[in-house]
C-alpha cells in the first residue's frame, strides 16, 4: 500500500496541472482509506491477543521561536483528522502526539512532510508580491497612539495565509475520505462469494451482513484508537492556535494555494522527517 501511495506522490511532484496534482491527492488519500478500512475488517477477525493495537508517536513540527508553528500543527491536525488519528499539542507548538495506528501515522507524516513544504513555499511567494500591504486594516499609530489605517503586517499577513491552506488541505482531504468510505460500502455489500445456488434472498441478506461487519469493524478501530488515546493521553487544557489580525487577500491567497497543492517526497512515508524550518 506504501508503494502505490508513494507512485502517486511522484507523479503528483512530477505535473504542473493543479487539476492532475489534485486528482493524485484524491486517489492518495483514497487509497489510504481503503487500506486503512481492509486493514480494520482484517483486524476484527484476527484473535484479540495477536491484533494490532494503536501506538502514540511524536512528530516534531519545529524549533521553539520559528514564525508560523501553530499553523504548522494546524495542517498535521487536518490531515490527522482526515486519516483517524488524534493528536495532543505541545503548548509552544513545537511537537504533536498522534495516536493511531502505525499505518495510518504513516500516511498523515508522508502528507504532511510534503504539503508543509509548499504551505511555507507559497507563503513566502504571496508575501514577496507584496500583495498583503495593498489591504489596509485598522491598527494603533506608533507615535500618536490613535487607531488609523495601515497595510497588514506580514505576521497578520502569514498567519491568515496558512491557517487558510490547512483548512482547504482537510476539507480536499475529508471529500476523499467521504467518497472512499462510500467505495468500500458498496464493494463490500457487493462482494458476495460465487454459488450456483444463490437466491436473490440469500444474495441480499449476505450483502446485509458483509455491510454490518464493515460497519462493526470501522467501530471497533475507532473505539480501539479512542480508549488508547483516553489511556495514555495526559493532555491538560486546550490548544489555541494562531492569534493574529484578519486578513482577507492573505486568506484568499491560502485558499488559493491549497487547492493548487500537491502531495510530495515519497521518500518520507514510514521514515524519519526533520523539521521544517519556517521562512521571514
Amino acid at each position: 500500500m506504501l508503494g502505490r501511495i508513494a507512485a502517486l506522490l511522484r507523479k503528483a511532484e512530477g505535473t504542473d496541472n493543479e487539476h492532475e496534482a489534485a486528482a493524485y491527492m484524491a486517489a492518495a488519500q483514497r487509497l489510504a482509506t481503503l487500506e486503512s478500512i481492509d486493514l480494520a475488517v482484517a483486524r476484527a477477525h484476527t484473535d484479540k491477543k495477536q491484533r494490532p493495537v494503536p501506538e502514540q508517536r511524536t512528530v516534531t513540527i519545529g524549533e521553539s521561536g520559528k514564525r508560523g508553528l501553530a499553523t504548522y500543527v494546524q495542517l498535521f491536525v487536518a490531515i490527522a483528522r482526515a486519516n483517524e488519528v488524534t493528536c495532543d499539542v505541545a503548548r509552544n507548538s513545537t511537537f504533536v502526539y498522534a495516536y493511531g495506528f502505525g499505518a495510518d501515522i504513516d500516511v498523515c507524516e508522508a502528507m504532511y512532510s510534503s504539503l508543509v513544504v509548499q504551505m511555507v513555499a507559497a507563503c513566502e511567494r504571496f508575501l514577496r508580491s507584496g500583495q498583503h500591504k495593498e489591504e489596509l486594516t485598522w491598527g494603533r499609530d506608533s507615535r500618536s497612539g490613535r487607531w488609523v489605517r495601515k497595510p497588514v503586517h506580514a505576521t497578520t499577513a502569514r498567519i491568515n495565509f496558512q491557517q487558510a491552506f490547512a483548512v482547504v488541505i482537510g476539507e480536499r482531504l475529508a471529500k476523499a475520505r467521504e467518497q472512499a468510505n462510500a467505495e468500500a460500502e458498496q464493494q463490500y455489500a457487493q462482494a458476495t462469494p460465487a454459488g450456483p445456488s444463490r437466491t436473490s434472498f440469500a444474495a441480499a441478506g449476505r450483502r446485509d451482513t458483509r455491510s454490518s461487519s464493515l460497519a462493526l469493524a470501522i467501530r471497533e478501530k475507532e473505539v480501539a484508537v479512542r480508549d488508547f488515546y483516553s489511556e495514555t493521553s495526559q493532555a491538560r487544557g486546550a490548544w489555541r492556535g494562531s492569534s493574529a489580525g484578519y486578513s482577507e487577500a492573505s486568506r484568499r491567497a491560502g485558499r488559493r494555494a491549497g487547492r493548487q497543492a500537491r502531495l510530495g517526497d515519497p521518500t518520507e512515508i514510514g521514515g524519519a522527517r526533520r523539521a521544517v524550518e519556517s521562512g521571514g
